[in-house]
């Protein structure tokens, strides 16, 4: 009988599994928006701060280049599968760091949903407004969410690891 504790499947099944609730949440929220809210309709939640809004993003993060003739499309796609199939093997290679692998499977479950946005739509649907004043932060979904907390906790395991190497 094959040792099955070890396998790469049983390794990485609960990252995996944290980056499907992520796209999950995303893809379930995404929808939820875009039945309710008509393009660039706003709901205010935290007056003077905090609305719900449906936006699409053609770029990348802060629109980058959202400007472009559409080629866009393609080559984020690419990077966002080239990126997600990077992460699958570093889970793999990695999946006992259990921080490591946490922020990487946040990361993962993000760049997929963003993905499938841009596949299923052209772009990626947006609908987190913060500001104060005439000051906005860029719209953003519960995707790139999971991928700044993912990229906040890689930060965290590796001063963790610096310090543990002292």
């Amino acid at each position: 009988m094959a040792k099955t504790s070890g396998t790469l499947t049983v390794r990485l099944a609960p990252w995996l599994g944290i980056a499907v609730v992520v796209i999950l949440l995303d893809q379930i929220t995404k929808i939820a928006i875009q039945r309710v809210f008509d393009f660039g309709q706003r709901l205010p939640i935290i007056e003077g701060f905090f609305d719900l809004t449906l936006l699409y993003n053609k770029g990348a993060a802060f629109s980058f280049l959202a400007w472009a003739g559409g080629w866009q499309r393609g080559f984020f796609i690419v990077v966002g599968v080239g990126a997600a199939v990077f992460i699958v093997w570093l889970l793999a290679r990695h999946s006992q760091q259990r921080l490591f692998a946490f922020a990487l499977a946040l990361i993962l479950g993000g760049a997929l949903g963003n993905v499938i946005d841009r596949i299923l739509h052209g772009h990626v649907v947006d609908f987190l407004l913060f500001y104060w004043r005439t000051w906005y932060w860029p719209a953003f979904n519960v995707a790139d969410c999971a991928i700044v907390l993912g990229a906040g906790l890689l930060i965290l395991d590796e001063l963790g690891r610096v310090r543990r190497a002292k």
